[in-house]
């Protein structure tokens, strides 16, 4: 049997306008949770607004605070200005009638109110298609006057295209506009990121939009979920995380002695021990 193919994991604590400092390749899918820009009404729906989760213990240290810096000032213009950058070209040819194309695209996890600037923005930079993508969970962290109003319950996402169709590999089962989502065991993930996605959620859009081998990355890398969803599946992943504190623990705890899934030129895969992250 042929040895199975080298996988790349690398995460930089760097913004992702610097990429070409990294030579990094194009990618398949670009994926990334924007910040939200709600600045300091992050925990405004949480109870984490007060101590010990009761308002009659008065407001904690994090009320009135933001989750992370860039949710003051995220330029969202700056972001797809450069994404399309480090996204490869559609192909020319197509693969032929009633098959999927190869051509790339992005996700874009956003707030419900965020959605038309995003679409906005997202034309401008060549993205002329979208399909929204909606997240159901069976919790809600908006449990602050749960007794007053209808609590959020869904995450929200954009799939993100130039013109043809992109890659789509579904197994032979419909694939629906809306997906389940299920939080992460503590004992199979840490938790880093007050916004962090599941990697389970994460894998199930990878898997559908990629192909093993192809390159993903995520310019606000942030616990590192998408590399870590990645290594699993055995796709090259770069991610980008201009904190320095969630850079550590990404690198140090997310994505740290993983099994990591390769695939071989016979089809075979495995898993093997992946030591750590680069650089």
């Amino acid at each position: 049997m042929s040895a199975p193919r080298a996988m790349k994991t690398e995460l930089y604590n760097d913004n992702f306008q610097n990429y070409k400092r990294y030579g990094i390749p194009k990618a398949q899918l670009v994926i990334a949770d924007i910040p939200y820009n709600i600045g300091n009404n992050f925990y405004g729906s949480n109870p984490m607004w007060y101590n010990g989760g009761d308002n009659k213990n008065g407001e904690s240290k994090l009320a009135g605070k933001a989750a992370f810096n860039t949710d003051f000032n995220f330029n969202i213009a700056e972001y797809f200005h450069f994404c399309n950058r480090l996204l490869k070209k559609e192909p020319e040819k197509s693969n032929g009638r009633g098959k999927s194309s190869d051509a790339p695209c992005m996700v874009v996890f956003c707030s419900f109110e965020q959605m038309p600037t995003v679409i906005r923005y997202a034309e401008k930079h060549g993205f002329k298609h979208n399909i929204p993508l909606v997240f159901c969970k069976n919790y809600s962290p908006q449990v602050l006057k749960a007794n007053m109003r209808i609590c959020g319950a869904t995450e929200y996402a954009l799939l993100l295209y130039r013109d043809k169709l992109p890659k789509f590999r579904n197994g032979g089962h419909m694939v629906f506009n809306w997906f389940e989502w299920k939080r992460d065991s503590p004992k199979d993930y840490p938790k880093i990121h007050p916004a962090q996605k599941p990697v389970g959620v994460l894998k199930r859009l990878i898997e559908i939009l990629t192909d093993p081998g192809d390159v993903v990355i995520d310019p606000c890398a942030g616990s590192g979920t998408t590399l870590r969803a990645c290594m699993e599946l055995g796709r090259n992943s770069y991610g980008f995380e201009i904190s320095k504190e969630f850079y550590r623990r990404a690198k140090n705890e997310m994505l740290s002695g993983v099994k990591v899934s390769t695939d071989g030129v016979e089809g075979q895969r495995c898993l093997e021990e992946y030591p750590g992250v680069m650089p």
